[in-house]
């Protein structure tokens, strides 16, 4: 909606007052201190448009007599990161939401800045302060037992359903990459009802849409619906992140084999591959590929792409590769269980790029994924055995799966 026409529609709002779609907040500061409203109400109420069909909030517009109050110029970008930092800190999951910055006149005519804040309805339940909001009218309410049960049936979380053959609002048939789609058509059978079958469609209260995995596997841009599914690679040329040592970035964000093979070549592009000379020249580079590859794959089937906020990172340094993945393990699975153990946590996901994608040949096999629990221990052996050095397995504040893959040298060897 362009900038007008929602000026338009939000003085509409404001003159006939709130209701279940939109609240209005005036903001207090005190100084350069932002004091109200109360972040932990705040959070309450952004959390109820998630909880139910999405809504809006409206800062700089006083809730009791809708007067457009506004806000101070030097004063909109701290009150935009607030509202922000509450909907990624104090509500789990993380809700996403879209700002817009806009000027509306006050009973005067004068132009007021004021934050404008979409919340979209959430695939997700989310909780603020450890409790369930819903939107009841123009007001919040805590869910009864009875209603949260129902809410998290219908959101899929009850594991009723996996997470990967969930619904993805406003998403339709539509959207689906012709050439993404051929490899799963068979003939002689409807492309609709193998959609169904193969988890790539879902349906909703009657409408028909994508469901997380056919957006992530058959749709160009997945990060229209999913912001954080992408893969992001760095590469610097020290030890640690610093701007000034950057020689190499790129963001890989379209479906999830161009992902891998895209973050893939990054790698490859990027390491090191130094000579040494034994009988005849012999080449030590920096990783196993084979190895990268398997991890790479790993952290794209098995990351959590309910938590937003967070994207799968690979950085390279001189010494090290770290490749970050959102999501603790999945379900009882441990550290130090992670070479004996496989649990899957996107089962449907899994299951098609094992099915219908090949791997690269630096794999050393067919299939995508070969599901016989061999990964990890591919990783950890084979580039212990190049850089003399085991990988690192680590958890970052039970939100983040981190691998660390030493890298290999002339003077390391």
């Amino acid at each position: 909606m362009n900038r007008e026409k929602l000026s338009k529609e939000l003085l509409f709002h404001i003159r006939l007052g709130e209701d279940s779609s939109i609240e209005f907040k005036a903001l207090k500061f005190e100084g350069e201190r932002l004091v109200g409203p109360n972040r932990d109400k705040m959070a309450h109420e952004i959390a109820a448009f998630a909880n139910g069909q999405g809504g809006r909030l409206l800062l700089g517009v006083d809730d009791k007599n809708r007067d457009v109050i506004g806000i101070a110029d030097e004063q909109v970008a701290k009150v935009e990161e607030w509202v922000v930092d509450i909907s990624q800190q104090q509500i789990q999951p993380p809700v996403k939401i879209d700002t817009r910055l806009l000027q509306l006149p006050d009973r005067q005519g004068d132009l007021k800045n004021v934050v404008y804040v979409e919340i979209p309805r959430s695939i997700m339940v989310h909780a603020s302060s450890g409790r369930y909001y819903q939107r009841v009218g123009s007001t919040k309410q805590e869910m009864k037992p009875e209603v949260l049960a129902r809410l998290f049936q219908q959101r899929s979380q009850s594991r009723l359903i996996r997470f990967d053959e969930t619904h993805v609002p406003n998403t339709s048939l539509a959207d689906i990459d012709k050439s993404l789609l051929q490899r799963f058509l068979k003939a002689n059978s409807p492309e609709s009802e193998q959609l169904r079958k193969l988890h790539l469609s879902a349906i909703n209260e009657g409408e028909i849409g994508l469901s997380v995995s056919g957006v992530l596997l058959l749709c160009q841009e997945p990060g229209q619906w999913l912001s954080n599914a992408y893969i992001q690679c760095v590469c610097y040329s020290g030890t640690e992140r610093d701007a000034n040592d950057q020689l190499d970035a790129a963001d890989f964000n379209g479906a999830l084999d161009q992902q891998i093979n895209g973050a893939f070549d990054f790698v490859r592009k990027n390491m090191r591959v130094e000579a040494v000379k034994i009988v005849g020249r012999q080449d030590l580079p920096q990783y196993d590929l084979g190895a990268v590859f398997e991890a790479i794959v790993n952290a794209v089937a098995h990351r959590d792409y309910s938590m937003t906020g967070r994207r799968i990172r690979l950085h390279m340094f001189a010494n090290r590769l770290e490749l970050y993945s959102p999501g603790a393990l999945a379900n009882s699975l441990t550290l130090d269980g992670l070479m004996e153990n496989t649990v899957t946590r996107n089962e449907n996901i899994v299951n098609l790029l094992s099915r219908y994608y090949n791997a690269r040949d630096e794999a050393g096999r067919q299939a995508l994924i070969e599901r016989r629990g061999e990964g990890v221990p591919k990783i950890m052996n084979a580039s212990e055995r190049l850089s003399a050095k085991r990988p690192e397995y680590s958890l970052i504040d039970d939100k983040e799966l981190l691998l660390t893959i030493y890298a290999a040298s002339k003077e390391a060897n």
